[in-house]
């Protein structure tokens, strides 16, 4: 992958959702350029708490029928309320890189599957599990982040991070890609509370 083209592509993707409503969670994608060029956008739902999370994702890239996107960004590997990310299953199903940022340490996941999940919880641990620890790195603004990368080399993964940030701890392609799908969100639940759905 050469990192130093201004035309490099990635697709950015993250969520929106209320736990308290329940439902359905709203996705956004965003490609953009190393030169943050937006030139890109897809929209998808998964279910909050689900399992499908991987799935929706997976149409979400195959809607766009691009060829030029050389990596995939995630805001994590567990989102929408334990909704679990296969990040094996997007690698080898796309063949790109995939990238899952975070922002904070965690102590552990596993409880609270067993806690929310009984019926299920072995399955998220098992998706979790396989999709490996994660590794620290200090951005180029000094913010500490932490990266789980498939189909790409530690080094080159923290370096299309830090090509991608320009500010804080958040890549753009995922900063924008979150703005998106709150708005997404918000118009859904206007329209709900207007009878729309």
């Amino acid at each position: 992958m050469t990192l130093e083209k201004r035309g490099i592509r990635v697709l950015g993707i993250a969520e929106s959702f209320r736990k308290d409503i329940g439902g359905m969670a709203s996705l956004a994608g965003v490609v953009m350029r190393g030169d943050f060029i937006i030139d890109g956008v897809v929209l998808g739902e998964c279910t909050v708490g689900g399992l499908d999370a991987t799935e929706k994702i997976l149409e979400m890239y195959h809607s766009l029928k691009r060829d030029d996107i050389m990596a995939i960004m995630l805001n994590g590997c567990i989102i929408s309320w334990f909704n679990v990310i296969d990040l094996e299953k997007l690698h080898q199903e796309t063949g790109i890189p995939i990238i899952a940022v975070s922002y904070n340490p965690t102590r552990g996941i596993k409880e609270f599957f067993i806690k929310y999940f009984p019926d299920d919880w072995e399955r998220r641990v098992e998706i979790y599990e396989r999709n490996g620890p994660r590794f620290e790195i200090s951005n180029k603004n000094g913010f500490k982040v932490y990266l789980r990368a498939l189909g790409i080399d530690q080094e080159d993964a923290a370096r299309l991070v830090n090509r991608f940030t320009i500010f804080g701890k958040v890549p753009e392609p995922l900063r924008i890609a979150r703005l998106i799908a709150y708005a997404a969100m918000a118009q859904r639940l206007s329209r709900k509370s207007k009878g729309g759905e």
